[in-house]
């Protein structure tokens, strides 16, 4: 069986340095907002081009973050608008409505699965305050139009990063494009720790400052509480992994592409969509492929011809958002290329640890699926 992410392989592949890294923790009797952490936030910043980063407890908690803290901050209020890609994973929106904002679901571009900037100006009321672009899958989903969007109507542009960490807009990377940025180090991700972890990145020192407090119970010196915050902080642990995972990144990232590349020479099926579809054959450093995802109408029956054949696929994602119970207001609503493309895509397997031999079966095998009548 080739499996979709073999995440003890990947794992295994930065012995002993990760056992080294829990030893240094375990030895130094400090846990919790220590060293490790104050190294791996400066180093990231670094990595990603920021002056900030502040450690979090997951990829979700560092997009909540960033709206309570514009909210503590008279930025934003209760009931403003963020526009938000309706084809997203939900954290993107949960974050939202969590501060009670109010989501505005735009359709995706059928090309890239990003936000269609074209189609967002015309949801842009005198609430909206921000609007949250998802680099989804791990491709850049900034553009000229967003920025000229922003700049216009005066919009904060946040950075949904948690798929696209180490991706690349131009020469400036994804995670620094925007007013403020959420990252995810849940172990599937490119930059993957060992359990939860996340990350706000950007470069306003007062929102730093209000982030890293509410993230500590709304606190800036122990016991004294100027916010009603949370507890969210990325454990010493964690910090000491990512920290080790983080020097290879680019070069693991830079793996990804090369596999991803091969695929879409080599997966010729008149019934198979891949990635760039436009024609687009030559990966660049905009797409990190986080996943390789592919869309046919026959989604279902090609994932169990797979499976048959010792393949692991996933489906990212079988339910939009606004079909979900938890949004069940919006469930009557209609988003016809959002519904196309969670009635359609396929994950195939992709990993710095996968070998080539591997991903040739994966090719051959998608090149014998023939389509039932």
């Amino acid at each position: 069986m080739i499996k979709f992410l073999d995440l003890k392989a990947i794992n295994d592949s930065f012995e002993p340095e990760l056992s080294q890294a829990v030893k240094r923790v375990i030895n130094s009797g400090w846990y919790l907002l220590g060293k490790e952490n104050e190294a791996f936030e400066q180093e990231y910043a670094s990595f990603i081009g920021t002056k900030h980063c502040i450690g979090v407890g997951n990829g979700l908690d560092a997009l909540r973050l960033i709206f309570k803290a514009y909210i503590e901050m008279g930025i934003m209020q209760e009931g403003d608008e963020v526009i938000v890609p309706a084809n997203t994973y939900i954290a993107s929106i949960l974050a939202i409505s969590d501060n009670r904002l109010i989501p505005v679901l735009v359709e995706p571009d059928i090309n890239t699965y990003n936000i269609d900037p074209f189609l967002v100006e015309e949801k842009i009321t005198k609430r909206t305050k921000a609007i949250m672009i998802v680099h989804l899958y791990g491709q850049n989903a900034m553009n000229a139009e967003i920025q000229t969007l922003a700049y216009k109507h005066n919009l904060k542009i946040i950075e949904d990063n948690a798929q696209a960490v180490g991706c690349f807009y131009a020469d400036i990377r994804t995670g620094s494009l925007g007013d403020a940025a959420g990252h995810s180090f849940y172990p599937g991700k490119n930059l993957g720790a060992i359990g939860d972890g996340g990350a706000v990145t950007c470069n306003n020192e007062k929102l730093a400052s209000v982030i890293r407090a509410l993230a500590n119970y709304g606190s800036t010196k122990k016991y004294v509480n100027d916010y009603q915050g949370l507890n969210s902080r990325l454990d010493e642990i964690q910090a000491a992994f990512l920290r080790v995972k983080l020097k290879r990144l680019d070069a693991d990232n830079q793996r990804r592409r090369e596999i991803a590349q091969y695929y879409i020479e080599n997966i010729v099926h008149p019934n198979i969509i891949l990635p760039f579809a436009k024609g687009q054959k030559q990966i660049t450093n905009s797409h990190i492929f986080h996943l390789f995802v592919i869309r046919t109408p026959q989604r279902d029956q090609l994932q169990q011809y797979l499976t048959k054949n010792g393949i692991q696929t996933l489906i990212h994602y079988p339910i939009p958002p606004h079909k979900q119970l938890a949004y069940m207001e919006w469930n009557g609503m209609s988003f016809p290329v959002t519904e196309k493309i969670h009635n359609e895509v396929l994950s195939l397997p992709i990993s710095p640890v996968m070998t080539d031999i591997e991903v040739r079966k994966v090719t051959e095998i998608l090149r014998t699926f023939v389509t039932l009548k």
